[in-house]
C-alpha cells in the first residue's frame, strides 16, 4: 500500500482503534468458524462411510449446524460494524476537508468551482469508503484465512497442498504486479465524473442567462461531451476491473481441476478416504474466498488511490493567507489606513500604491468605474487575500498580524448579492445561532427601522426562507443583511450594495436601515447612487486600480473643478457608464 494511502487510512482508523480491533477479532472468528465445518463434514462422511450410528452421524450434524449459524452471526456483526466504521471515518474525513476548503483564501476558490468542490469531499471521499472501512482487516483475514486453508490442506495431503499452493501464489503475484492499470482508468473516471459536477453546478447557477438568451442548446451539447467522456472513461474502468477478476478466476479454476484430479487419483490408489476427498473439494472452493476477498481490496485500493491523491492533496492544499499571531484589535470603531496597497490577480493589475486614511467614525464614499478595484479593497480588508505590495492598518495594528477570526468579528460586509440559506428568517439573521432570543432580533429590526416590514411577513421571523418558502428580492435579501450585521456590532461596516435595482418603497426602507447600522461606526460605501454617498464625509475615486480623487465630500461638490462635482452634474449613471 502506498505510503500516501497508508497515513490517510491510519490517520483516521487510529481514533476509532476499539471498534477495528472488536472488527478484527469478529473477522478471525468467522474465519476459524468456516475453516472448522468442511473438517465437521469430513468426519461425518468418513463415519456414514464406516457405517456410525445414527446417534454419532446426528451429533455431527447438529455440531455442524450449530458451528455454521454461528459463523453467520459473525459475518452479520462484522459487516454491520465494518459499515459502522466505515461511515464514521468517512464522515470525520468530509468534515475536514469542508472545514479546511472554508479556511482557504479566495484565490483557491477562484481557480476551482464549487462542483469540482463537491465531487472532492463528497464522490472521492465515497470511493475510499470500503477502503477505509474494511481495507486492512480484510487485507490480513484474508491473508490468514489463505494460509489457514493451505496448511489443513498441506494436513489432508501435501501432494494437494503444494498444487494450490502454486494457484494460489500466482493468483497473488497477479494481483499486486498486474491491478495496477485499474488505478490509471478509476483515477481518469473520477476525473470525469469531477468535470460533469462542475459543469452541472455551473450551468444550473447561471439556468435564467441561458433561457434568456436561447443558448439551451448549447449547454446541452457541452453537457453531452461531458456525459460522453465520462461514460467511456467508466467503461474502460469496469472493463480493467473485469480482466482483472477474469483472470484471478482462471487462475483459480485451473488449480481446482488440478488438485481433483490429483484428489481423485490418490482415492483410487486407496491413499486418501472419500472424506478427504470432499474436503479438497470444499477447501479448494474456499481458496475463492480470500482470493476473491484480495481482488476486491486490491481492485477497490486501485480505484480509491486517485480519490485518496486528490483528498490527500485538497488537505495538504496551504492557504496563500496565513493566520494572523494573535495581535488583538481594540473593540470599537478603528482608524483604517492604507499604506501604498497594490495587488494583482496573478498578471491582472487591480490597485496600484493606493494610500488613504479613514478616522474612526467617518464614512468614506467610494466610486470608480466597474473594474476600477473597488470591491477589491473590500475583499483585502477581509483578508480574503492579501495586498502584493503595501498594508492595511487597523488601529495603527497592521491586519496581518491579527487572526482571522478576530479581524472579520471587527468588519461586517453586505455584497451586491446577499446569500440566503435554505431555513427561517430567524435563521437567515443569527445564522443558526439559537441562543439569540427573538426580543433581541426584533430589538434589531425595530433599531433599523424595520419594523413594519417584519410585521409585515406571513409568519414573522419563522418565515420559510429558500426553496419551498417565501421567495426574497434583491432589496429584501440585503434588509435581511443589515440585521445580521446589527447583531454582529461590528465597527467598521463596508457596504458594497446594488440599490439601483430596489424599487421605492424598498430603497427607501434600505436608506433608513443603512442611516441607522452606520450611526456611531467607520464605514467604507462602494456606492452606485448618488443617494448612497450623500451621508459620506470623505469621497475617494478610482481609475484603473489608481486613486484620481480623494477629499472631503462637500469640499469636493463645490469644487466645479472635481470630478465628483462632475459627477454630480451628469448623474453618476452615465459617468460611471
Amino acid at each position: 500500500m502506498p505510503k500516501l494511502a497508508r497515513s490517510l487510512l491510519f490517520s483516521y482508523l487510529r481514533p476509532e482503534w476499539r471498534r477495528t480491533a472488536v472488527l478484527g477479532v469478529l473477522l478471525l472468528a468467522g474465519i476459524g468458524l468456516q475453516l472448522a465445518n468442511p473438517q465437521i463434514v469430513k468426519v461425518f462422511i468418513d463415519r456414514a462411510v464406516a457405517g456410525a450410528s445414527p446417534a454419532q452421524l446426528a451429533t455431527t450434524a447438529v455440531l455442524f449446524l450449530v458451528v455454521a449459524v454461528l459463523a453467520q452471526v459473525a459475518t452479520v456483526a462484522e459487516t454491520y460494524l465494518a459499515e459502522d466504521l466505515g461511515w464514521r471515518t468517512t464522515n470525520a474525513l468530509r468534515a475536514d476537508l469542508t472545514r479546511h476548503v472554508l479556511s482557504l483564501d479566495g484565490s483557491f476558490h477562484a481557480e476551482h468551482s464549487s462542483g469540482e468542490l463537491i465531487e472532492r469531499i463528497d464522490g472521492d471521499v465515497s470511493a475510499i469508503a470500503d477502503f477505509f472501512a474494511r481495507f486492512v482487516v480484510q487485507i490480513l483475514g484474508s491473508g490468514l484465512f489463505l494460509v489457514g486453508v493451505l496448511v489443513l490442506l498441506y494436513a489432508a495431503d501435501w501432494r494437494v497442498g503444494a498444487v494450490l499452493t502454486v494457484c494460489s501464489l500466482v493468483g497473488v503475484g497477479f494481483m499486486i504486479r498486474g491491478g495496477g492499470f485499474v488505478a490509471g482508468r478509476a483515477g481518469a473516471a473520477r476525473q470525469a465524473a469531477a468535470a460533469l459536477t462542475g459543469y452541472l453546478e455551473e450551468s444550473l447557477g447561471a439556468l435564467p442567462d441561458l433561457k434568456a438568451n436561447g443558448a439551451d442548446a448549447y449547454a446541452m451539447r457541452r453537457m453531452n461531451e461531458r456525459l460522453a467522456t465520462r461514460f467511456h472513461r467508466a467503461w474502460r474502468a469496469a472493463q480493467g476491473g473485469s480482466l482483472f477478476n477474469g483472470v484471478i478466476g482462471v487462475i483459480f479454476a485451473a488449480g481446482t481441476g488440478a488438485a481433483l484430479a490429483l484428489s481423485i487419483g490418490l482415492h483410487a490408489a486407496g491413499a486418501m478416504t472419500i472424506g478427504t476427498v470432499f474436503l479438497v473439494f470444499r477447501y479448494a472452493g474456499m481458496l475463492q474466498v480470500p482470493l476473491g476477498r484480495l481482488t476486491y481490496q486490491m481492485n477497490r485500493l486501485q480505484q480509491a488511490l486517485g480519490g485518496v491523491v486528490r483528498v490527500r492533496g485538497l488537505l495538504d492544499t496551504k492557504p496563500r493567507v496565513p493566520d494572523g499571531s494573535g495581535v488583538s484589535l481594540p473593540a470599537g470603531r478603528p482608524t483604517l489606513q492604507l499604506e501604498h496597497v497594490s495587488f494583482s490577480y496573478g498578471e491582472l493589475p487591480v490597485l496600484d500604491d493606493v494610500s488613504f486614511r479613514l478616522e474612526a467614525g467617518e464614512v468614506l464614499g467610494l466610486l470608480g468605474r466597474t473594474g476600477s478595484g473597488k470591491t477589491t479593497i473590500s475583499r483585502l480588508l477581509f483578508r480574503l487575500h492579501d495586498p502584493t505590495r503595501g498594508k492595511i492598518r487597523l488601529n495603527g495594528i497592521d491586519i496581518r498580524n491579527a487572526t482571522l477570526d478576530d479581524l472579520r468579528a471587527r468588519i461586517g460586509l453586505v455584497t451586491q448579492d446577499v446569500q440566503l440559506l435554505q431555513g427561517t428568517l430567524r435563521d437567515n439573521v443569527t445564522m443558526f445561532d439559537g441562543t439569540l432570543p427573538d426580543r433581541t432580533l426584533r430589538d434589531a429590526f425595530r433599531a433599523l427601522g424595520l419594523r413594519e416590514w417584519l410585521a409585515g411577513l406571513p409568519a414573522g421571523l419563522d418565515t420559510l426562507l429558500g426553496t419551498g418558502g417565501r421567495g426574497v428580492s434583491a432589496g429584501e435579501a440585503q434588509l435581511i443583511a443589515l440585521a445580521r450585521l446589527f447583531l454582529k456590532d461590528p465597527g467598521l461596516v463596508v457596504l458594497d450594495e446594488a440599490s439601483s435595482r430596489l424599487d421605492p418603497y424598498t430603497q427607501a426602507l434600505l436608506e433608513e436601515g443603512m442611516s441607522r447600522l452606520l450611526l456611531g461606526r467607520t464605514a467604507i460605501v462602494i456606492a452606485h447612487r448618488l443617494e448612497t454617498v450623500q451621508r459620506a464625509d470623505t469621497i475617494l475615486i478610482l481609475e484603473a486600480g489608481c486613486i484620481t480623487e480623494l477629499g472631503p465630500r462637500r469640499q469636493l461638490g463645490a469644487d466645479p473643478l472635481s470630478h465628483y462635482s462632475r459627477l454630480l452634474r451628469a448623474g453618476m449613471a452615465e459617468a460611471l457608464a
